[in-house]
């Protein structure tokens, strides 16, 4: 132990008489570290750390899924559900949920927020008690039952944390509901259906099926399950297959076809990011390597000047092992600044995730991410690692030197030869493993700047959209619905600056919709479980000219298309294309399964819209006047000739003129619509820009350091070279060609493993192949050119010499 607290003394000594060689090594290694402890909390949070219910594992999602059609999980119709909860072997409790809007009034200005309909006792099936209150109850689904539970910062928000909430009234789309509960901070269930612009639920409201809904028709409600201990994943899957399969047989036109999915609600809460994690995590990793290898560069380097004294001491009895730990000791004290620095970073890095990232970019789960105990756990692992990664060889190298041969070097600070390869591999590793992120992060912009590219069917610019949802216990009527919405639109109209307003049930790219079967008259019907889907919408007013999505065919929706005039259908160009490739569909009719059954006729296409998402091919859509379906809410877009959210204020005193109690919630311009829909997208490829560019810049780094360290030991080589006649320009380009030759081999060996590695990135590219030669070779060029910048600082130096007084230092 004395021995030990020796070596760190030493080393504390030794690192504070050479400042700058250590202010180095720690910021390399902070960076390192400090990317990993950001990332590798990310990670923690979203995919180690189990969900915040008593015995999480047992936790599932139960999906419908269209075998023969769609091929993707699908909500789930209330008879369906109904029949699983009462025919399963294998849940202790099934239950469900759905999530809408309404509007909180009383106590301050209307706030529309989004609810969750909860059945089947989920609150208990997920075993996270109300902060205050209870739980909901069997007797609360009874009709005429209006009771409600809140979130905590709903309650500390609008409420004040008012102690005795609880009890007391609050009025919901124009119903008194009784509070019966708080939730903990943080409580948030998981359901399908979530706008992108809703990352809080703050209501939770129960909801009961009566003996009707045992007849399964429309799918809306998403499905969780609580297995029985002892239950396999695939137990559980077996007997859903077994249950749907007799569901099938009981009901034949609605679920031919159909069948049930299983899944982890783990598994479903993390499907769509981990394959971004996994690429950040492995980018982090790379850096960090880079850091190590840029720190052992460094460390051979400075332990060349130390080959006299480590073989004086090994003169003096020190033997291999006690002069490797003595080398190792500096190391790791180098690798605890460093890591120290890097948690600090780590943190820092998190908070501005958590404050700027989550908010702006709407990405929910970054707010629950920390560092806990785990995650110190893993920095000082990392630190440990790197200690031994980048200390290794540079003390098994300087241990081994020889008495003799340090004194036959006149106290020079070594011969080029010696650690000259060493330092050559570790410049040429840094360099491979910069061009493999930085391949990778050129993928990712390429594909954004592709994805940005598309065209989403309608013009976003001047454009801002809000939601507007009306209370149907006032608007208790199809004709009060669309009369209010038809005011609504005249009142928006009349503002100065307005070129066109009009709604939609479901916004394009705001995360939810609705889809339905159809059939096209005078064609042959399809299978059962194989019929046509098409998107179904309800727009109003000029809602095509506000979006200024293009008329192809026909007309759009005018006065003639009211009363029992109302069933006229608007479809797009891709239903046009599939299913009337060879003629005009305009006055053709179909029949699309909704409330009923009826024709309806076709009086215009319009342009495809990319509805779901940019990436994804636009689908089938048929839009509906209003008299045709009335929705109790709309998404209300606004085209104006200036700045489009400067008309909200006089957008909003016209909707409150109306009626003072309904709210305009999610304000947005279009614009910000399509940012949020891109956002993960967005954010993997910066965090990876930033990752490939710190290493980028450690590989400049350890480039300058070999081919300074180089220029100095052939300083008597050069000054011959000069004396004979060379010209500082013959100088320089021996000097750049040395670290071109580097660079060149660390493109090489690195393009052949980005070759291999960026096929894992396939499904985070759009329009871009992961060997796109364009970005490979835009990479090699910008690191050929970073490698000829860093060698050019010590090439000019080493044209500077004086051949006279480097021959006198021989």
């Amino acid at each position: 132990m004395t021995s030990v607290v020796q070596d760190i003394r030493y080393a504390v000594r030794l690192l504070l008489q050479t400042p700058g060689f250590t202010v180095v090594a720690v910021i390399a290694l902070a960076l390192g570290i400090g990317a990993n402890t950001a990332i590798f909390s990310v990670v923690n949070t979203l995919l180690l750390r189990q969900l915040p219910y008593p015995d999480p594992q047992r936790l599932v999602v139960v999906w419908e899924y269209n075998v023969p059609r769609e091929k993707k999980d699908n909500v789930v119709s209330p008879g369906n559900y109904l029949h699983w909860r009462e025919m399963n072997r294998v849940f202790e409790q099934m239950a469900g949920i759905a999530t809408f809007r309404t509007t909180l009034t009383g106590q301050g200005n209307p706030e529309e927020l989004p609810v969750q309909y909860v059945n089947g006792g989920l609150l208990t099936m997920v075993g996270v008690p109300p902060q205050r209150g209870r739980w909901f109850t069997t007797e609360d689904e009874a009709p005429n039952v209006n009771v409600a539970i809140i979130s905590d910062r709903l309650w500390r928000q609008r409420f004040g944390a008012d102690a005795a909430l609880v009890g007391k009234t609050i009025t919901l789309g124009k119903v008194p509901h009784t509070v019966v509960g708080i939730m903990p901070p943080g409580f948030s269930i998981f359901a399908s259906g979530q706008t992108s612009g809703d990352i809080h639920v703050d209501l939770w409201v129960p909801i009961g099926f009566n003996a009707e809904s045992r007849t399964p028709r429309g799918r809306w409600i998403t499905v969780i399950a609580r297995m029985k201990k002892g239950v396999t994943l695939e137990q559980a899957q077996d007997d859903m297959t077994r249950v749907h399969s007799e569901l099938i047989r009981m009901f034949p036109d609605f679920n031919t076809g159909w069948m049930a999915r299983v899944v982890p609600l783990q598994a479903q809460l993390t499907g769509d990011v981990k394959p971004a994690l996994f690429v950040l995590l492995a980018a982090v990793a790379l850096v960090l390597l880079i850091a190590c290898a840029n720190v052992a560069n460094l460390l051979l380097a400075r332990a060349s000047s130390r080959q006299r004294e480590l073989a004086v001491r090994a003169a003096l009895g020190a033997d291999r092992g006690r002069l490797i730990r003595q080398l190792l000791a500096e190391s790791m004290l180098l690798s605890s600044v460093g890591g120290a620095a890097g948690l600090l970073l780590g943190w820092w890095t998190l908070a501005t995730l958590r404050s700027v990232v989550a908010e702006r970019l709407h990405v929910a789960q970054l707010e629950s991410v920390t560092i806990d105990s785990r995650v110190l756990l893993f920095t000082l692992g990392v630190a440990v690692v790197s200690a031994i990664a980048f200390g290794l060889v540079p003390a098994l190298s300087s241990a081994g030197v020889s008495l003799t041969t340090a004194l036959k070097e006149g106290g020079r600070s070594g011969t080029a030869a010696r650690g000259a390869r060493t330092r050559n591999v570790f410049v040429i590793v840094e360099t491979a493993l910069a061009l493999v992120l930085l391949v990778g992060a050129g993928l990712l912009i390429r594909s954004f700047i592709t994805l940005l590219n598309v065209n989403p069917g309608f013009d976003a610019s001047h454009l801002v959209t809000m939601k507007v949802t009306i209370p149907t216990s006032k608007y208790d009527s199809a004709d009060r619905q669309r009369a209010f919405f038809d005011t609504l639109f005249q009142r928006i109209d009349a503002l100065p600056g307005v070129q066109a307003s009009g709604g939609n049930s479901y916004l394009p790219l705001n995360g939810m919709g609705a889809a339905t079967a159809f059939d096209i008259v005078g064609q042959p019907k399809r299978p059962a479980g194989e019929e046509n889907i098409a998107d179904v919408r309800v727009v109003t007013h000029e809602y095509f000219k506000a979006m200024r999505i293009p008329l192809l065919r026909g007309r759009t929706f005018d006065a003639r298309d009211t009363g029992p005039n109302g069933r006229r259908v608007i479809i797009n160009e891709s239903l046009a294309l599939r299913h009337f490739p060879n003629e005009d569909p305009i006055g053709k009719r179909i029949v699309i399964w909704w409330n009923d059954q009826a024709e309806d006729e076709i009086i215009g296409v319009v342009a495809d819209v990319r509805d779901s998402a940019l990436e994804a091919e636009p689908r089938p859509m048929t839009y509906w006047p209003p008299a045709r379906f009335a929705y109790p809410f709309m998404t209300v877009a606004i085209r104006t000739a200036g700045d489009a959210k400067a008309i909200v204020p006089a957008a909003t005193a016209a909707l409150h003129q109306i009626d003072s109690d309904v709210a305009a919630a999610d304000i947005r311009t279009m614009s910000e619509v399509v940012d949020v829909s891109v956002a993960q997208r967005r954010l993997t490829m910066l965090l990876l820009a930033v990752f490939a560019g710190m290493a980028l810049l450690l590989a400049a780094v350890g480039i300058y350091g070999v081919i300074s360290y180089a220029v100095t030991q052939r300083t008597q080589e050069i000054g011959i070279r000069m004396a004979l006649g060379a010209q500082r320009g013959q100088v320089l380009s021996m000097v750049v060609r040395q670290a071109l030759v580097l660079a060149a081999a660390g493109i090489l060996i690195g393009a052949a493993v980005a070759m291999l590695m960026t096929g894992l990135m396939r499904n985070l590219l759009f329009g871009i192949r992961p060997s796109d030669p364009i970005t490979f070779a835009a990479v090699a060029a910008v690191l050929g050119v970073v490698a000829a910048a860093a060698a050019s600082v010590p090439g000019f130096r080493a044209t500077r010499v004086d051949p006279v007084i480097a021959l006198r230092t021989e």
